[in-house]
């Protein structure tokens, strides 16, 4: 069994005291761009959030995205973990299917082998996209979150490999967790769709 991809504890203590800010003055690159469709549980359209990938940055990690979005493996995929003033976190293609058991999201990955550690020079800012992995620094593989506030404390941690660039209500709406349980959501909302911009 994988072990959970989670932040640290610690990490989590530090995060839980910051506040949500909006979204920073940023403009979109050159991409590629994620693009993610978000539903509630109940299948209802949510909205749509946009991710800059930074391929110059974390070009084997912006691929791996690329390649389960392109495949339709991100579709259905559930926002397992999300945390007020934090994260919210998503990408188990193997656990985290909406519709069934995601009891274990969070512990999966794809069936693609784990990717080495990028880590860049890239700050964790409000709408930042990192990629989520276990203590292991290179055992990243297809769960990914994106910041609701600043965590500078992950800089040089974890693998930067985008930005949010539009989209920061839908984003800042998707569904809270349990604070008392590292963040797991009951009933997530999930990506309906994910689809590629080049």
């Amino acid at each position: 069994m994988r072990k959970q991809a989670i932040l640290t504890a610690a990490a989590l203590m530090v995060a839980g005291t910051a506040q949500a800010e909006g979204l920073p003055g940023v403009t979109d690159g050159p991409g590629p761009n994620m693009v993610i469709e978000v539903a509630g549980a109940d299948g209802t359209a949510k909205g749509t959030i946009t991710l800059d990938l930074y391929a110059d940055k974390a070009p084997a990690h912006v691929a791996r995205l690329t390649e389960l979005a392109k495949s339709g493996a991100y579709d259905g995929v559930v926002f397992h973990r999300v945390i007020d003033g934090f994260m919210a976190q998503t990408g188990d293609v193997q656990y985290g299917k909406q519709g069934g058991d995601t009891s274990r999201a969070g512990m999966g990955a794809s069936d693609l082998p784990d990717l080495e550690a990028e880590f860049n020079d890239v700050s964790f800012q409000p709408g930042t996209v990192g990629m989520a992995r276990s203590q292991d620094p290179n055992s990243a593989n297809s769960q990914f979150f994106i910041d609701l506030a600043p965590a500078t404390f992950l800089d040089g941690q974890y693998t930067v490999v985008g930005q949010l660039v539009d989209g920061w209500d839908v984003l800042n709406a998707i569904k809270k967790g349990d604070a008392s349980a590292n963040g797991a959501v009951d009933t997530p909302d999930y990506m309906a769709k994910v689809s590629i911009q080049e």
